[in-house]
């Protein structure tokens, strides 16, 4: 179990933890000089039975609120310290509200200092810590009045939290591994340690861990648990880690990273939030206002997007979107704290929803829709009410990212969850049942009652998928399609959609004309004639070709690959094998335009043509120079050469 201590300077904090472990958290020599905590403080007392409670102590002075909420965050129980000469001051005021904007889920009350005091100032400082914490996450809590140079009143609270860790005892290292660093330096003869509060999973020596949001690839080489060598540390402990790795060193990570199981790295500079904006603020949270946000042990500046309204009561909450300075790591359920654009005040906290926000579309009411349905705490409810949100289903690889869901829970999870599944493994999307099946019977409509532009071979994909009210997005309806021509109720090729038996012909001035067209397009196989040369044999204007090609290739007789050239389905299909030969003969599948320009042999210019159109189609994606296979040639463009 993890506890910290919070309050006013010069409260008692530091001794009180001195006479509860018999350890002085004052490391620096600074500190120790002015007698003042700088920066945080670590203590760690055996229980029995390998229990070991690890204690942080936080300084107190509002200079140092940065370092006091890096070290609470993620913690078990927070103990509150009140002298009872002086009695609740500002900072107490201030700590008592960041541990409430965390969500500490639990905690104690020390009234330090009774020595100093008549009896009677004690009560009257135990009504007004009563009062003080009315609303919040402390209120009913025991109060323990301590003398701690005296040690009066600290067996009491010992036994207290001794009680605590052992309710806490029994915690499932559920999901992947996170620590938040909050120090980092180098040990002769071992090299780099961070050391941090977990707050997720468990790692063993040997792990491969990511530094995030750097990215930086590390391996743990010794493990300390809650101050004892171990060979494995886990949530609700407190961890230093000894990395190695290229290119690792003090400078590359330090306080406000992260340490993460590699499959949960990701970066992000727009967080999707439920905001509180503290009562006692004087004016209201307008948009746009710049602040500096905690999360983890990071400090960053940022700005806020409120998303109902442009302004925030005192006292209030609403939806807001974080836009930061600098990246940061989270997921969904981090809390955070907001000060203002000075540093000088808290002004707020919240919790994240969705640590991959958009740019765009952030106000739309199916967007403010996701964002209850993640407000949800239980993954299994929110899970339940995004896929009810969700017209274009729900994301099931971000849902269990963002959730932090390891895979047997993830797996239980969508098992149980009401809701159509589609999609190759890794990339399945959940959606509705009764709205998968209304998407599929307007797909079949659309193909009972073609409009003009269907051909003999159907009607294009994206003709379709525009005539679906609302459309659909492209990943939906290749889902969709894929899953009706999985079960036989349409036919599926070369970007064109029919039903089955079903097919369209030309008209008598277009078939007399295609006969003319179909042997020229032919013989030009992967280097069919331009619409300019192609207009020269057939005794027409460049104008009137192109309209008919257009025509033709809303019948899938051709495919319109660039702007003067259309090719034979046939050939768009074995330039696509091309591609397919050329990746796998590169080395990771990467390939770039002069490789496929060799083995095809139809030129720079084509080559660049084919390529783009291919990226178009979603065949390839393109990356930087070079191109990797995405989808096959058969997915694409389908079995056939096309019709005659």
């Amino acid at each position: 179990m993890i506890i910290a201590t919070a309050g006013h300077i010069d409260h008692g904090k530091t001794v009180l933890v001195k006479a509860l472990t018999g350890e002085d958290t004052d490391r620096l020599p600074e500190e120790k000089a002015r007698g003042m905590s700088i920066d945080l403080g670590f203590a760690y007392v055996p229980l029995g039975d390998d229990e070991i409670i690890g204690f942080v102590d936080v300084p107190g002075h509002e200079r140092f609120v940065r370092n006091m909420v890096a070290g609470v965050t993620g913690i078990d129980h927070a103990l509150l310290v009140v002298a009872a000469d002086d009695g609740p001051m500002p900072q107490t005021r201030e700590h008592l509200a960041i541990l409430d904007l965390l969500g500490v889920p639990g905690g104690a009350i020390a009234l330090t200092k009774i020595d100093r005091v008549e009896p009677g100032r004690v009560t009257e400082i135990t009504a007004a810590i009563a009062n003080l914490v009315r609303g919040t996450f402390l209120e009913g809590v025991p109060v323990f009045p301590v003398s701690a140079p005296r040690n009066e009143g600290v067996e009491a609270l010992n036994a207290h939290l001794a009680e605590v860790a052992a309710q806490l005892r029994v915690r499932r290292a559920a999901g992947g591994f996170r620590l938040a660093v909050d120090r980092s330096f180098v040990l002769r003869g071992a090299g780099v340690v961070v050391t941090g509060t977990v707050f997720s999973g468990q790692v063993t020596v040997d792990d491969s861990l990511t530094i995030s949001p750097s990215g930086l690839t590390v391996r743990v080489r010794s493990i300390h648990a809650q101050n004892r060598e171990a060979r494995t540390g886990g949530v609700g402990e407190r961890l230093a880690l000894n990395i190695s790795g290229p290119g690792v060193s003090r400078e590359r990570v330090g306080r406000g990273d992260w340490l993460v199981s590699d499959e949960l790295h990701a970066s992000a500079d727009r967080l999707d939030v439920r905001l509180r904006l503290l009562p006692g603020e004087p004016s209201p949270l307008r948009h746009g206002a710049a602040v500096h946000v905690h999360l983890g042990a990071a400090d960053v500046t940022g700005r806020i997007a409120l998303l109902t309204n442009r302004q925030l009561a005192p006292g209030g909450a609403g939806f807001a979107q974080l836009v930061l300075d600098d990246p940061v790591a989270c997921l969904g359920g981090d809390r955070f704290i907001l000060r203002d654009r000075s540093a000088q005040r808290t002004i707020a906290g919240g919790v994240i929803l969705d640590p991959q926000a958009p740019a765009r579309g952030r106000r739309r009411p199916d967007r403010l829709a996701i964002l209850a349905a993640l407000e949800n705490a239980s993954p299994a409810a929110a899970l339940d009410s995004l896929v009810a949100a969700c017209a274009s289903g729900v994301d099931l690889g971000w849902f269990a990212h963002i959730r932090n869901l390891g895979c047997s829970d993830f797996g239980a999870l969508v098992d149980a969850a009401n809701m159509v599944r589609v999609g190759r493994s890794g990339q399945e999307r959940g959606f509705a049942p009764h709205r998968w099946v209304e998407f599929g019977t307007a797909v079949l409509r659309a193909l009972a009652a073609p409009g003009p532009d269907a051909g003999p071979r159907g009607v294009g994909e994206n003709v379709l998928r525009r005539a679906i009210d609302p459309p659909l997005s492209r990943a939906v309806m290749d889902l969709l399609l894929d899953s009706l021509a999985a079960e036989a109720r349409i036919v599926r090729a070369g970007g064109f959609v029919r039903l089955p038996g079903m097919a369209g012909g030309l008209s008598g001035a277009d078939a007399r004309l295609w006969e003319f067209t179909r042997p020229l397009l032919d013989a030009g196989g992967i280097r069919p004639p331009r619409v300019r040369e192609l207009a020269e044999s057939l005794a027409l204007t460049p104008e009137a070709t192109e309209k008919f090609l257009a025509r033709m290739a809303a019948s899938g007789l051709v495919y319109r690959v660039a702007g003067n050239r259309f090719f034979r389905p046939g050939a768009v299909r074995l330039l696509a094998e091309i591609a397919e030969a050329v990746a796998a003969d590169s080395d990771g599948g990467n390939f770039d335009a002069r490789a496929f320009r060799d083995r095809s042999g139809i030129g720079r210019n084509l080559t660049i043509e084919v390529l783009e159109y291919f990226d178009a189609q979603g065949l390839t994606r393109r990356n930087g120079g070079a191109r990797r296979i995405v989808r096959t040639a058969e997915r694409i463009f389908g079995g056939d050469v096309g019709p005659p």
